[in-house]
């Protein structure tokens, strides 16, 4: 059993998670829960126990000085609290850390029990990867889920991909056969310019989460940090003839590719999101309220987690 002492009784808690690494191209995800920890003043409540999960030759922990005293950073994940109010208030539980190092059942369950406890209702994992997009064009989203009813009630596709997988793909799947509701949202960020931070790929996580838990999101700097990420890589581009003329064959391609995208249906969300930041209200709709989850097993090998 989990004790959570001091945590208050959440309203309509949804659990958005990240983790540093092979599922973190340009850090996008995990920037994107750090930004809403800080902008929402997040207050953490549980960190899970380094040594279960995390091989410390692989991921450091880190020495800094306190007044005078050395003390250490121990590599783990930690889950905070954030209480969004307004016409319709609700909580957020954040899962930030860093892919753990062995024991992904485990760990997995650790964090459903985090879930079932809390009451959570909705399960939103935030990733990203490598592809072949250019920076000039609006960042890819994907929304996948295994739920097949899910994925029609808010509009996001069934996973179909086979192969190599990491941590978010095992926790979806983890989700899935606990039967908590749970959704992943995937980033595209261009392969030439992988190093991070990327603020563009982050903002376009945040918006499409915004869309898709109904809550309006305080971006605060990022718009102007994405604008100047993508007049910076303009510049490193214009100065090599051979990228610029590959980022040209890749913009070519992507427009062509999404000629049928430009529908009634996308140009309509666009111009809701624009209406909810100019009023300061809502999006339009109710709420999609996905059946409480039951409380997981303890049992960590009970299933084998399917691959994303």
């Amino acid at each position: 059993m989990i004790e959570l002492e001091g945590v208050p009784e959440l309203v309509d808690p949804v659990m958005v998670a990240a983790f540093e690494g092979w599922n973190d191209a340009g850090d996008a995800a995990s920037t994107a829960v750090a930004h809403l920890d800080r902008e929402w003043k997040g207050e953490v409540f549980a960190a899970l126990d380094a040594e279960d999960y995390y091989d410390f030759q692989v991921n450091r922990p880190t020495v800094w000085m306190d007044a005078g005293v050395r003390k250490i950073t121990w590599p783990t994940t930690r889950l905070s609290v954030v209480r969004v109010g307004g016409e319709k208030p609700r909580d957020l539980v954040l899962v930030r850390g860093i892919e753990p190092s062995m024991r992904w059942r485990s760990f997995c369950n650790e964090l459903l029990g985090f879930a079932h406890e809390l009451g959570v209702e909705l399960v939103v994992i935030l990733g990203a990867l490598l592809g072949d997009t250019p920076h000039t064009r609006p960042v890819p989203i994907s929304g996948t889920t295994s739920d097949p009813d899910l994925a029609r009630r808010m509009d996001l596709e069934e996973t179909k991909y086979e192969g190599p997988t990491g941590i978010v793909g095992v926790l979806q799947e983890a989700c899935t056969h606990a039967g908590v509701p749970a959704v992943s949202l995937w980033a595209a960020v261009p392969h030439y310019v992988s190093q991070p931070p990327n603020p563009k790929a982050t903002l376009a996580l945040l918006n499409r989460l915004e869309d898709l838990i109904d809550v309006r999101i305080p971006l605060g700097e990022l718009p102007e940090d994405a604008r100047a990420w993508q007049v910076g890589v303009d510049q490193l581009a214009a100065e090599d003839s051979e990228v610029a003329e590959y980022v040209q064959t890749l913009e070519e391609a992507r427009d062509t590719a999404e000629l049928p995208e430009a529908s009634g249906e996308a140009i309509a969300r666009e111009f809701e999101r624009y209406l909810r930041r100019r009023d300061g209200g809502p999006s339009p709709g109710d709420r999609t309220r996905p059946p409480m989850p039951p409380k997981p097993g303890n049992k960590d090998d009970d299933e084998d987690s399917s691959d994303d």
